[in-house]
């Protein structure tokens, strides 16, 4: 059995000395030290200590959860598209040091995945739709447009 264990313990001085790697990791296990007990940090095999994460993290994330979403909309023969800069707005709106990746998921869930929901359910988007996500600078959050591509002889006119 493996059992991983995740904390804050010791996150701002990981922020505070992310340049020195040695002294970094010595002040969080002083900090994991004066948390907990030492019976309990003598049976933990091994403490992996993450850095936060880059741009360039936060742009592969938003990928893999685009990929999870785009599975689910080509059962409906939907695509999906994001526009560089609605990565760089997700990655933007979504990026803290202390809490890493989970404001980018909530982020995405609202602006995306709540908004392209509400967008399918009222018929905006269609089978056979592309759509492309931009950023609409006035509204200052992602907007949806579509391309039509179905080949539906119905659609034809």
């Amino acid at each position: 059995t493996v059992l991983i264990m995740t904390s804050n313990i010791g996150s701002q001085k990981i922020q505070e000395l992310s340049d020195n790697e040695a002294q970094m990791r010595n002040e969080v296990l002083q900090a994991l030290r004066e948390h907990f007990r030492p019976e309990f940090l003598n049976r933990i095999d091994d403490i992996v200590i993450f850095h936060p994460l880059r741009r360039d993290q936060l742009e592969q994330i938003i990928d893999i959860q685009m990929k999870n979403l785009e599975k689910r909309l080509a059962q409906k023969q939907i695509t999906l598209t994001l526009s560089p800069a609605t990565k760089r707005y997700l990655a933007e709106e979504g990026y803290d040091p202390v809490f890493g990746a989970r404001p980018l998921k909530r982020i995405i869930q609202r602006d995306i995945l709540n908004s392209l929901s509400v967008k399918l359910l009222e018929g905006t988007f269609k089978e056979g739709d592309h759509i492309e996500v931009d950023v609409d600078v006035a509204a200052g959050k992602p907007a949806f447009h579509s391309n039509r591509v179905s080949n539906n002889s119905f659609d034809k006119k």
